[in-house]
C-alpha cells in the first residue's frame, strides 16, 4: 500500500510538470506567434490598389484601317473582363487551383491540411495550398517577397483582407489577368493568342484546361516546348473539372480526344511597316516616356495605308536591284575548291531540306561547270540543279562608274563565273524537260549596296500614307526618309523659280544660259564657275525650259537675281527648316535636306499655295480609351496660289515635254508634275512628283556617299521608283487633273522667245500665266530683233 501510494503520488507528480510545462509552451508558442503574427502583418502592401488594376500592358500601334503594325511591351499582356472569358475557363481554373474558391474566405484550411498529408506521404512539396485568392497576394502585392514562411503568413492575412473586401469576381478578374503563363504572354487573353491564335472568349473545354495547367509551372508545361507534359497537365485539369462536376463524363472523354493545335509562330506585325512603325515608336518615347509606351496600353491609330506601304517597299525594292545591277556585279560570295566544294553542297541539302526551294526565292548556289558553247552555267542547289544562261547574266560587268552600263557586253559566261564560286541564284521556273539532268532555271542575283527611301502622303490633308526608310530594315534600321540629310541638288530649284515669278519673272523670261563665274564668299578670292549637266551652254533660253530641262546656270543667275535672302525666306515658308546655304551654291541644292523636309515642300505647288504639314498619327488612347492626342491637318497660306499652280504647270511639263527631266513619270498615264534632283558626282539622286491627291519623294543614294556609276541621274535611278509605286496605287483611281485658279491665264507662246506664237513661230506651247503678265507680242520673223524682255538678263552677273 505504501509502495502504491508512493507510485500515485509520484504520476500526479509528473502529470502536474507535464501539464504546467505544456502550458507554458503553449503559452510561449502563443506569444511566438502572436508577436511573429504583428511583426509579419505590420506594413502590409495596401490592398486598395487592387481596386485601381493597371497591370503592365501592350501598346499598340495600327494603320489605318485598324490592322496591328507594331506592339510594344514589357510583359506581352492583354486585359479583359470576366464576360469576355468562357465559363468552363474559369472552371478549369478553379477546378486546378483551388476546388473551394467559391466557399473559402482567403485561406482554405483543409486544403493546406491535405497538401501537407501529400507532401508528407510524398516525401517532398509535391503540392501547394496557396489559394487562388493567395496567389492574386503574392503575384500582386507581394511579388518581389522572397518565399518565406514569413512572406506565407503576410500572404495569407493579405487574403482574408482582400476577401473582406472584394468580390470573387474581381479576385478572378485579377487572376486570369495577371499569371505568367509561358512565352512572353501573360494573363489568359495573351496566352490564347499566343498558343491558338484566337481570343480567349474563343477557347474550348480542351484548349481552357490546357491553359489552365499553365500558371504551376509554364515552361515545364509549354505546349510549344514540350507537349506530351502539357497534355498530361491538361487531363489532370480535366479530370478536376469531372470530379468537382463542371463536366460530364462525355465532356471529358471529347476534350481528351480534341486535337490541340498550336498556332504557328505568329507574324511579327512590325514587318508590315517596319521603318514607320519605328518612327512612331521614337516618337511615342520622346514625347510620353518609357513606362507609358511599354507599359500603358497606349493605342496609337496613325496614318499608313498598308497597300500603299507593300506597293512603296516593292517599288523600291525592284528600283534599287535594278540599279545595282547597273553598277556592276562585285564577284562572288565565296571562291572554293577540291572538298570544299562538295562539303557545301552537302550543307546545302540540309538547307534545302528545312526550306525547300520555291519559285521567286533568292538562294545560294555553286558553280559547277561554265560552257561558253552552250551560253550558261550549271549551279548546284543542293540535290537539285540549275542552269544559268547568259541572257539571265548578261548585266554583270566589272563595276566602273566612269563606263555607262550598257558599254560593256557579257558575250560568254567565263568573263564572269568559274567553278567553285559561291553565288546568289534568284529561281526563275522550274525546267519541265523530264530528261534533263536539271530541275530549275536561275538568274544571277548579289545583294545590293545602294540604300533608297520613299515617303508618300496625302496632298490635301499631309497623311503619310507610305514610308520606306532603307532597303532593308533587318539590315539597316536607320530611316533615311526622315534622319538622312542629304543635298536635293536640282530638286530645290523648283523653290526657287517660284521665288522669281513673285519678284515679276514670268515663265516666257528669256535669261542667257552662257559660262559665268563669281564667288560663293566675297572674302573667298576663289572663283567658282557653276556648269551644266554635260557642260553644255544653250544662248537664250525661256525661264520655262530651263526648269524643264534643269539648266544650273541659268538657275545660279535667277538666284543672283532675286537675292538670296528672298530664296531662304521663301523656303521658310514652303517648311524647310534645315540649315541652307547663304551662298549661290543654294541654286544647286548643296544643303542638305530630309526627303520628308522636301517632299513637304512640294505640296505647296499641288495644294494651290497651302502648305500642309506632314502626319503621321491620327489619334492616340489610354488604356480607358481616352484620347490624349488628335492631330487634324495643319495648313497654312505659304505663296499665292497663282504662283504655286504656275509652277504646278511647269513641273507638268518636267513630266510631259520632250527633254524634261522626269519624263518617265509619263508611265502613269495621267496628270503629274515633279522635279528630278541629282548632285554632283552622282551621290544623289531624288525624284520629286505629286498628281491632284497624292504626293511622293524618292532618294536614291549610297550611304558612304560614294558616287553611282555614270549616268545614275534622278531621272534614271529614282524617277522609276516613283513611278513603280505611283502606277501601282493609281491604276484603280480615276484620271484627275490639278484645278486651275481665277487668276491664272494661258498663253500660246513661241517656245523659243516666249512671245505669243505667230505663224512665225517653229514650236509653241501653252503657257499658264498670272493674269495680266501674258505676252502681249507676238513672235516676228526669224531674223528681226529680238524682244525687250531678254535684255533683263543679257548681262554679264560675273564678279
Amino acid at each position: 500500500m505504501k509502495v502504491f501510494r508512493v507510485e500515485v503520488h509520484t504520476v500526479k507528480k509528473f502529470f502536474k510538470i507535464t501539464l504546467w510545462s505544456t502550458i507554458g509552451l503553449a503559452i510561449v508558442i502563443a506569444l511566438s506567434v502572436t508577436v511573429l503574427w504583428y511583426l509579419w502583418s505590420s506594413n502590409l502592401p495596401y490592398i486598395g490598389s487592387l481596386r485601381e488594376y493597371n497591370p503592365s500592358i501592350i501598346t499598340e500601334i495600327y494603320s489605318d484601317d485598324d490592322q496591328v503594325i507594331g506592339r510594344f511591351s514589357n510583359e506581352k499582356r492583354i486585359v479583359i473582363s470576366l464576360d469576355q472569358v468562357p465559363k468552363h475557363l474559369i472552371h478549369a481554373f478553379v477546378a486546378a487551383e483551388d476546388a473551394r474558391f467559391f466557399e473559402h474566405e482567403g485561406v482554405d484550411i483543409q486544403s493546406i491540411f491535405r497538401a501537407f498529408i501529400k507532401n508528407l506521404k510524398a516525401g517532398r512539396a509535391a503540392q501547394g495550398g496557396s489559394t487562388i485568392t493567395q496567389q492574386v497576394a503574392r503575384d500582386l502585392l507581394l511579388k518581389n517577397a522572397q518565399k518565406t514562411y514569413k512572406r506565407k503568413v503576410r500572404e495569407a492575412i493579405l487574403s482574408m483582407q482582400i476577401e473582406k473586401n472584394f468580390s470573387k469576381d474581381k479576385i478572378l478578374f485579377l487572376y486570369i489577368n495577371q499569371p505568367y503563363m509561358g512565352h512572353g504572354a501573360y494573363g489568359v487573353e495573351a496566352a490564347a493568342r499566343t498558343y491558338f491564335n484566337k481570343s480567349a472568349l474563343e477557347l474550348n473545354i480542351a484548349e481552357s484546361a490546357l491553359l489552365a495547367g499553365l500558371p504551376q509551372a509554364p515552361s515545364k508545361y509549354s505546349p510549344i516546348s514540350h507537349f506530351d507534359k502539357a497534355k498530361a497537365r491538361q487531363r489532370y485539369v480535366l479530370q478536376r473539372m469531372r470530379e468537382e462536376g463542371y463536366i460530364s463524363v462525355q465532356q471529358e472523354k471529347d476534350a481528351l480526344e480534341n486535337e490541340i493545335i498550336i498556332a504557328k509562330k505568329e507574324d511579327n506585325p512590325f514587318e508590315k511597316a517596319p521603318y514607320f512603325t519605328e518612327h512612331i515608336r521614337r516618337y511615342l518615347d520622346q514625347k510620353y516616356g518609357a513606362d507609358l509606351l511599354y507599359g500603358g496600353g497606349l493605342k496609337v491609330y496613325t496614318t499608313v495605308n498598308l497597300n500603299m506601304q507593300h506597293a512603296a517597299q516593292a517599288a523600291v525594292t525592284k528600283g534599287l536591284l535594278e540599279l545595282d545591277k547597273r553598277e556592276g556585279y562585285r564577284g562572288p560570295l565565296q571562291i572554293l575548291s577540291g572538298d570544299q566544294i562538295d562539303e557545301f553542297i552537302n550543307e546545302s541539302r540540309k538547307t534545302f531540306f528545312e526550306n525547300p526551294i520555291a519559285i521567286h526565292s533568292v538562294v545560294k548556289g555553286i558553280v559547277t561547270h561554265v560552257d561558253d558553247e552552250k551560253n550558261e552555267v550549271h549551279v548546284a542547289l543542293g540535290e537539285d540543279s540549275g542552269i544559268l544562261p547568259l541572257m539571265e547574266m548578261n548585266w554583270a560587268r566589272k563595276p566602273n562608274p566612269e563606263e555607262p552600263y550598257y558599254s560593256v557586253d557579257i558575250k560568254r559566261p567565263s568573263q564572269v563565273l568559274r567553278k567553285g564560286d559561291v553565288i546568289l541564284c534568284r529561281i526563275i521556273g522550274k525546267i519541265e524537260d523530264t530528261e534533263s539532268p536539271y530541275q530549275w532555271q536561275v538568274s544571277l542575283e548579289q545583294e545590293p549596296e545602294v540604300q533608297g527611301a520613299l515617303l508618300a502622303m496625302e496632298m490635301k490633308t499631309g497623311w503619310v500614307k507610305a514610308m520606306v526608310g532603307g532597303r532593308s530594315y533587318s539590315v539597316s534600321q536607320f530611316n533615311r526618309a526622315v534622319q538622312s540629310r542629304r543635298q536635293p541638288g536640282s530638286a530645290f530649284k523648283p523653290l526657287i523659280y517660284a521665288a522669281a515669278l513673285d519678284q515679276g519673272m514670268t515663265a516666257a523670261s528669256v535669261i542667257l544660259d552662257a559660262p559665268y563665274i563669281s564667288s560663293l564668299d566675297p572674302k573667298d578670292e576663289e572663283l567658282w564657275r557653276p556648269r551644266n549637266y554635260k557642260e553644255q551652254f544653250f544662248g537664250p533660253t525661256l525661264f520655262r525650259t530651263a526648269l524643264i530641262k534643269s539648266r544650273n546656270v541659268i538657275t545660279v543667275k535667277i538666284l543672283k537675281e532675286i537675292g538670296i535672302s528672298t530664296v531662304i525666306s521663301y523656303a521658310r515658308q514652303m517648311g524647310i527648316e534645315s540649315d541652307l546655304s547663304p551662298d549661290l551654291s543654294l541654286a544647286l541644292g548643296s544643303s542638305g535636306l530630309s526627303l520628308l523636309e522636301i517632299t513637304t515642300t512640294y505640296s505647296v505647288f499641288g495644294n494651290n499655295g497651302m502648305l500642309v504639314q506632314p502626319i503621321f498619327i491620327n489619334r492616340i488612347e489610354d488604356r480607358t480609351g481616352q484620347i490624349i492626342e488628335e492631330n487634324q491637318p495643319i495648313v497654312q497660306e505659304a505663296i499665292p496660289e497663282e504662283t504655286a499652280y504656275i509652277m504646278t504647270d511647269l513641273l507638268k511639263a518636267v513630266v510631259s515635254e520632250t527633254g524634261g527631266t522626269g519624263w518617265r513619270a509619263k508611265e502613269i498615264e495621267r496628270p503629274a508634275a515633279g522635279k528630278t534632283g541629282t548632285t554632283n558626282d552622282l551621290r544623289d539622286a531624288w525624284f520629286i512628283g505629286y498628281t491632284p491627291k497624292l504626293l511622293a519623294g524618292v532618294w536614291v543614294g549610297y550611304d558612304d556617299q560614294k558616287p553611282m556609276g555614270s549616268g545614275e541621274t534622278g531621272s534614271r535611278a529614282a524617277s522609276p521608283i516613283w513611278v513603280y509605286f505611283m502606277a501601282d496605287i493609281l491604276q484603280s483611281e480615276p484620271v484627275e487633273d490639278f484645278t486651275v485658279p481665277e487668276e491664272v491665264v494661258f498663253a500660246k507662246i513661241d517656245a523659243e522667245n516666249g512671245l505669243l506664237a505667230s505663224p512665225y513661230s517653229k514650236e509653241t506651247v501653252f503657257q499658264a500665266f498670272k493674269k495680266g503678265t501674258e505676252p502681249t507680242e507676238y513672235a516676228p520673223m526669224p531674223k528681226a530683233a529680238k524682244s525687250g524682255q531678254f535684255s533683263q538678263f543679257d548681262m554679264d552677273f560675273s564678279q
